[in-house]
């Protein structure tokens, strides 16, 4: 496995794709496999907006296909809405960075989103139009899964009906920022799987007070300096954390040695490489715990 990786590392260097050849990473239970991470002391990298590369935009489904002829991980996605309610895939108020249009998301009806296309982050137009929430959550159904960072404006209750509907609630994770946005969620969606922003061990005394299944919490601990006591605390009461390591790709191993199991990640594949390589195992672990849920 480990030179399967390495390859798929070096050909993610030349931008040249693997042709034929998609890296799934779908556990059927997703409490069991971050439990499973935990005990293992081993990580899961997830791909920053999807992955974006030259020529590939953001919050694109060509972009999420693209991450996983690369490497096996879970897939970050930004979810807004239209001015006709449409949930779609776009990450600013506004679509003027990220596609051939101007003006703000909530103020155009899907068809004149569709009208758009994509950008990628050199700026240059791509083939693609901005997706729905729905198409994603289709696409990405026995392949990755789609951890949803749901933006201002976007009510919690139309996100789960829409995954619902989908038949996705076991294969998304939602991102709220608060103890009390989790809460909200937890409310909605009961079996929903939840990163959520945690300060300190006391945040989950507060969650399960109010009615929250821990084991359905991973917690976010930021993205600049690690708070190792927090993340041992936390797994000490059974509870995983997450971590972003956004541009520093020398941090991905000993991330993972200080006790996170989900790192936030825009190099996707040389963060796989580098957790396999120091995972212990003859694979990569993530995958393991995938099929061993």
């Amino acid at each position: 496995m480990r030179r399967v990786l390495i390859s798929i590392a070096l050909a993610a260097a030349a931008c040249t794709p693997i042709a034929g050849r998609e890296h799934t990473l779908a556990p059927a239970d997703l409490p069991a496999f971050f439990d499973c991470l935990r005990e293992s002391g081993a990580a899961v990298a997830s791909a920053h907006r999807g992955g974006p590369a030259p020529g590939h935009a953001e919050n694109a489904i060509a972009t999420l296909a693209r991450t996983l002829t690369y490497a096996p991980a879970f897939l970050e996605v930004d979810v807004s809405r239209t001015s006709d309610g449409a949930l779609v895939l776009m990450h600013d108020d506004t679509v003027d960075r990220t596609t051939t249009g101007t003006g703000a998301v909530g103020a155009l009806t899907l068809a004149q989103l569709k009208a758009l296309r994509l950008r990628d982050e050199d700026g240059r137009a791509t083939a693609a139009a901005p997706p729905t929430l729905r198409e994603a959550l289709d696409w990405a159904h026995g392949r990755a899964i789609l951890e949803l960072d749901i933006k201002r404006g976007v009510a919690y209750e139309d996100v789960v009906r829409e995954v619902d509907a989908a038949g996705a609630m076991e294969r998304v994770v939602f991102i709220t920022y608060s103890v009390d946005g989790a809460s909200r969620l937890a409310r909605v969606a009961p079996a929903a799987m939840i990163y959520t922003t945690i300060e300190s061990a006391r945040d989950l005394d507060t969650l399960q007070q109010r009615g929250v299944d821990l084991s359905h919490i991973v917690a976010w601990l930021g993205d600049g300096e690690l708070d190792q006591e927090l993340a041992a605390a936390l797994a000490a009461r059974g509870v995983e954390s997450r971590f972003g390591l956004f541009g520093r790709d020398d941090r991905f191993a000993a991330t993972a040695a200080a006790g996170v199991q989900s790192i936030a990640v825009d190099e996707t594949a040389a963060a796989v490489e580098a957790l396999d390589a120091a995972d212990g195992e003859e694979g990569y672990a993530a995958l393991q715990c995938a099929s061993a849920d």
